[in-house]
């Protein structure tokens, strides 16, 4: 299952967030976006669950919660929309 974390604190590592959301499961990949001009991070990530009951388990228990000072956004990714 692939989540959206949204509301990332700036300085968030793909360690930190592989940590965060082993503790509920097999993580199968982290992946904080950064913007492409400036080359920073642009406050969100995407992890992958190996299973979608812990994906489900993980984000009922970090949805809302604070993690490195900011209150996370957690939910089931949406397909990315085709660009024209």
């Amino acid at each position: 299952m692939r989540i959206y974390v949204g509301n990332l604190n700036y300085q968030t590592t793909e360690e930190a967030l592989r940590d965060l959301f082993a503790q509920h499961g097999e993580v199968v990949e982290v992946a904080i976006i950064n913007d492409r001009e400036t080359g920073r991070p642009k406050g969100f990530a995407f992890v992958t669950m190996g299973e979608n009951q812990a994906g489900l388990d993980a984000i009922e228990a970090l949805n809302g919660n604070e993690f490195e000072g900011r209150r996370l956004n957690v939910n089931e990714a949406r397909p990315r929309a085709t660009r024209h």
